[in-house]
């Protein structure tokens, strides 16, 4: 007998045999429920039925927006020209000394759909953006989005063949290069299809510094209409707008899709979730080709705010930026914080008027140093991947959390943890009854989110390729015929119901605020390495957020030159992805069925007491920009953080 039946039989032979009043049976009720340990859930109930219900208002106000979008069919720019009509003259953007009103941000958003309508290019096709910080990188998207036409964010950071997988798999006709990145891309143009066409931006009026067979994208702009496009508006609330490159779990790139519907819940979801307000000024100094950036901090002007963009963040002018623009919103990722505590204390640090931070990433261990020192009112730290429904935020402040689920009412959210296998490729552990088995408080397991197809929260839109959208899906998870979307990372949640991340699975991990496939640098290692064996895995590096690249490559004969390594290295992988570490291994350790031990050697890490077999650890000193041999001092001095890293 289950415990709600038990509860049933006592109350029916109190009512039917004892004849007694009905508040008389209540009290029993509950003093039976709380001498068998019901006592915990009166306990977990009054502890978070307050932040509960702020957590289900804030929801309502999201779904109750996103639903009126959907029901008028609403699309980015459509909401965006509705604010341009309502105050044409407040500023959108603030960017380095230039502002730029709604008025001027549709106009140069409708010169670049007129160039792109009338080169040919259909609602449907896709576009590529290669281009830093600035306000003209959303008025393209934006203005291209008028047009139907999908921009392709791409990180800037990319090189080789990552950046080429990134341009074909989003099926990209043009590609959008800004001035300075035009040697990374004019090194990989041959690799493109000849029929990918080339927009060279910020070059002003002056052809004679183009690539040849490229076209100059200002000055087609400055003989373009700033008008509407004639017709009827182009796009629907369900269409794709934009792609977002994340590494997901394993390979290059994925190309994550994301819907005018998508783009309007994350930025009103956050916007409502964390408890901003319509007089907010947000400090957006992330790269805009992430989604912290590109939608959760710049999507705040289709609340009509004003959002002040940082070309790269900057330590030094963090807190100046923040009061020279009056701001009194700003977004972090973990390292950001790390930086500006690790800064010397200034004048500026408690002058500002930041009331709030949100982001991701910010270790418990330097949490509340950073909220006493700095003066911030309210950390909100979010969870969540681009592509996925399953996101969640910490808008109380709860030291290390990165969100919560109701216990109390936990269909209202349906997200959760379920045990998976401890492989480098997990996959869920299922009962008798074929279904997964759900984490208990303190049990760590994947986080998943229920996949419910055309809603605009928890639908899940996958990649432009399908057979990663695939590989991202669970089914028969909670009940037969259901269907989850897999996070790949790993986290734990408490008898409150407050998660809290501990590591991501597979062949990925997380270093400066960027995933990095350790596939794709096993394969440029090993192309560059002569062929040599190879496995990359991240390590923990102390006092750093997430972990550090380190390659293990097989070179039993001492034949590898770590300085043209190095060298080639820095053409082809970003800063971010080349391996802080190298081992250099005499002999390859294999499992029975001939896999590379990667967890192995993942556990040694970089430590000189693990490291075997007579290896020899390389250490990636950025002073002399080279490989070397590391020792036990230059642990010691990552350790006291006189080595930056």
């Amino acid at each position: 007998m289950n415990r709600g039946a038990f509860y049933g039989v006592i109350a029916s032979f109190l009512w039917f045999k004892m004849h007694l009043p009905a508040w008389f049976i209540l009290v029993v009720l509950l003093s039976v429920f709380t001498a068998m340990g019901g006592y915990k859930w009166f306990n977990m109930f009054f502890r978070t039925c307050v932040r509960d219900f702020i957590g289900l208002t804030r929801y309502c106000r999201v779904q109750l927006t996103v639903r009126k979008y959907a029901r008028n069919n609403m699309t980015v720019p459509r909401i965006f020209e509705s604010l341009v009509k309502k105050h044409p003259d407040r500023v959108c953007f603030i960017f380095e000394d230039t502002k730029w009103t709604f008025r001027e941000v549709n106009e140069y958003a409708n010169r670049v759909a007129h160039v792109f309508q009338a080169a040919g290019y259909k609602p449907g096709d896709s576009v590529s953006l290669l281009l830093d910080n600035r306000p003209e990188y959303v008025a393209l998207w934006l203005g291209l989005s008028k047009a139907g036409i999908v921009t392709a964010l791409l990180n800037y950071n990319l090189r080789d063949k990552p950046l080429v997988h990134s341009i074909t798999i989003a099926n990209s006709k043009a590609v959008i290069v800004g001035a300075v990145f035009n040697d990374a891309f004019l090194s990989i143009r041959d690799q493109l299809g000849a029929d990918v066409a080339m927009y060279g931006f910020d070059y002003g009026a002056d052809s004679t510094s183009l690539p040849a067979n490229c076209i100059n994208l200002d000055a087609a702009m400055r003989d373009a209409s700033s008008g509407p496009l004639p017709g009827p508006p182009i796009g629907n609330y369900a269409d794709k707008m934009l792609y977002i490159f994340t590494s997901g779990t394993t390979g290059l790139p994925k190309a994550a899709v994301i819907r005018h519907s998508r783009f309007l819940f994350a930025t009103y979801g956050v916007f409502f979730a964390i408890g901003m307000e319509l007089t907010d000024r947000p400090y957006v100094p992330l790269p805009l080709y992430h989604t912290a950036g590109g939608i959760l901090g710049v999507g705040n002007v289709l609340l009509g705010l004003t959002v002040v963009i940082k070309k790269k963040f900057s330590v030094s002018s963090f807190w100046k930026d923040c009061i020279k623009y009056d701001c009194t919103v700003a977004q972090y990722i973990g390292e950001t914080c790390r930086y500006l505590l690790a800064a010397p204390p200034s004048a500026e640090e408690r002058s500002h008027k930041i009331r709030l931070m949100f982001g991701n990433g910010l270790r418990p261990q330097i949490w509340e140093e950073f909220v006493k020192r700095f003066g911030i009112e309210k950390i909100a730290e979010f969870y969540g991947a681009t592509e996925g429904n399953a996101n969640i935020i910490n808008f109380d402040g709860t030291v290390g959390a990165v969100g919560f689920v109701s216990l109390i009412a936990p269909a209202v959210y349906p997200v959760g943890l379920i045990k998976v296998t401890e492989e480098d490729d997990p996959e869920p552990i299922r009962g008798p009854n074929g279904l997964c088995i759900s984490c208990k408080p303190g049990e760590p397991g994947m986080f998943v989110g229920k996949i419910v197809n055309n809603d605009p929260v928890r639908d899940f839109h996958g990649y432009a390729d399908k057979s990663a959208t695939k590989k991202k899906v669970a089914r028969d998870v909670f009940r037969r015929g259901d269907a989850v979307f897999l996070s790949g990372d790993i986290l734990v949640m408490d008898e409150l119901g407050y998660l809290f991340f501990l590591d991501r699975t597979g062949d990925t991990f997380r270093w400066r605020g960027e995933n990095v496939s350790t596939t794709e640098v096993e394969a440029v290692i090993s192309n560059l390495a002569g062929l040599k064996d190879c496995v990359v895995y991240g390590v923990e590096v102390h006092g750093n957020e997430g972990r550090a690249g380190m390659a293990a490559i097989l070179d039993p004969e001492g034949e590898l030159d770590l300085a043209d390594l190095a060298r080639e290295m820095s053409k082809v992988l970003p800063a971010y992805a080349k391996p802080l570490f190298i081992r250099i291994i005499k002999n390859m350790r294999m499992t029975g069925t001939y896999k590379l031990q990667k967890k192995e050697y993942q556990k040694e890490g970089y430590q000189l007491d693990q490291i075997k077999d007579g290896d020899v650890v390389y250490f990636w000193d950025a002073t002399s920009r080279s490989y070397v041999q590391f020792t036990q001092e230059l642990d010691e001095n990552i350790r006291a953080g006189k080595i930056r890293v």
